[in-house]
């Protein structure tokens, strides 16, 4: 196990996995710590909001298909949250095709969309572009 600094560890930026499938939360996370990230997991909307709220992460990848509250509601509440609205959020989805969003581009609606299934690495990428490493 790496010991981390904690001096570091406030520095360290933050991700938030919104997902129910307990095997992407589980990957996601080993994969993002493994690349200095800080991970933070719910597996449903009404945790998810609570945790961007309280944690105000640096970025958050959330699944649109939830047990209790669809990701394109907790999207919704927190833009109109000032403290929550300028998170970017990179969308996890199985209701589009890998072609379909290759097709359609990164982009929908001015929002990062990712079909799954996807690698970790696909969604370190966007990361990096979108918030840069992890210090």
């Amino acid at each position: 196990m790496v010991k981390v600094n904690p001096m570091l560890e406030k520095e360290r930026k933050k991700i938030l996995i919104v997902d129910d499938e307990k095997d992407i939360l589980d990957s996601f996370s080993v994969f993002l710590r493994r690349n200095g990230y800080g991970v933070l997991v719910a597996d449903n909307g009404k945790e998810g909001l609570s945790l961007a709220k309280k944690e105000i992460p640096n970025l958050i990848i959330l699944d649109l298909i939830l047990p209790d509250i669809d990701g394109s509601d907790v999207a919704v509440e927190l833009l109109h949250d000032p403290s929550t609205r300028d998170i970017p959020i990179v969308f996890l989805t199985c209701i589009l095709t890998k072609a379909e969003q290759q097709e359609a581009g990164e982009f929908i609606a001015n929002r990062c969309i990712v079909a799954k299934p996807t690698k970790p690495e696909e969604i370190l990428s966007i990361i990096k572009d979108r918030i840069g490493p992890a210090l």
